[in-house]
């Protein structure tokens, strides 16, 4: 098989969700509304975080980055698929291949390892209500963020580095929305069955300890909430949990299937399906199944709107 070259100067063509539809228009509507949403919702929700002092306490701040990296993560991806459709333009130079997979690689995460963070806070605000300011003060709060950030960011760069130094075949399509690991190792002309395997111990390393903390958080939560004498307190604290834990199914459910389950179960098709619902529609739906029906965070966004028609009248 021929080889290409596979440097700056070489791309790639992506063959995502959209080239494979029966009926891309609809598709792509559908994309560019939730596009909207999510970068409508979680702009909003870190206005109201930033903005409003009472929201300025462990659980929004954490909340306030989720929103970051969702509003991030949806913007890697769905811009460029956007033009990419719109202008019949499907290709994806070999280094902004590469920055992509860092970018989505680093936002996916440090969105994992800040959801077990985001359970451990709700298990110390319930579980351990008087010291909730002690275990959760500012620098700890601070330390949770840049763990997740910088472990996540460690990670994506060994990951991007090590796939994109294979050589790739001359058929330069990849069957995918964006660039990530298992469909590019599809187009490497050289044995990958020992990177494979490393991605799927990494992918258990990186997805089960965090998943596991959640659980364990939440099976603590729930035992708590059970014994609670107020049923107003227990109605509350599972109407938050459940929310919380709506999220974890999404984005860890997704995030298995594309790194955990082996290549010999991976379609085309079903791995486009994932990948539009992890970058695109998780993104979107997290501000609303968090915070936006929680009436804290709708009064801070009132107050903060409010305040800006006033000064914009002035």
């Amino acid at each position: 098989m021929e080889y290409w070259n596979s440097t700056l100067g070489s791309g790639f063509i992506l063959m995502g969700i959209l080239n494979d539809s029966l009926s891309p228009e609809l598709i792509c509507a559908t994309i560019t509304v939730l596009y909207m949403l999510a970068l409508t919702s979680n702009g909003l929700l870190l206005l109201a975080i930033t903005m409003d002092a009472r929201l300025h306490v462990p659980m929004y701040l954490l909340l306030g980055q989720l929103s970051l990296m969702d509003l991030l993560f949806t913007s890697v991806v769905t811009p460029k698929a956007f033009m990419d459709f719109l202008l019949r333009e499907n290709t994806i130079s070999f280094g902004g291949c590469a920055l992509q997979m860092f970018l989505a690689l680093t936002l996916g995460g440090a969105e994992d390892l800040l959801l077990a963070f985001m359970a451990y806070d709700r298990y110390v605000a319930i579980c351990h209500p008087l010291n909730y300011m002690v275990l959760m003060r500012p620098r700890v709060c601070w330390l949770m963020v840049a763990t997740s950030w910088i472990l996540a960011s460690f990670s994506a760069i060994v990951y991007t580095v090590y796939t994109m130094h294979y050589p790739f075949c001359k058929a330069r399509e990849i069957s995918h929305l964006l660039c990530e690991i298992p469909p590019l190792l599809k187009l490497a002309c050289a044995d990958t069955s020992r990177y494979e395997l490393m991605v799927y111990v990494m992918g258990v390393t990186f997805l089960i300890p965090p998943l596991v903390a959640i659980l364990a958080s939440y099976t603590l939560i729930l035992l708590t909430v059970l014994h609670m004498p107020s049923s107003e307190g227990r109605q509350k604290a599972l109407v938050t949990c459940s929310s919380h834990l709506t999220v974890v199914g999404m984005f860890y459910g997704a995030a298995t299937f594309m790194y955990v389950l082996p290549s010999s179960l991976h379609s085309p098709k079903q791995d486009n399906i994932i990948s539009v619902f992890y970058t695109i529609v998780t993104p979107a739906l997290n501000p609303f199944i968090y915070s936006l029906r929680n009436k804290e965070v709708m009064g801070a966004l009132r107050r903060t709107l409010g305040k800006y028609m006033l000064w914009t009248h002035s």
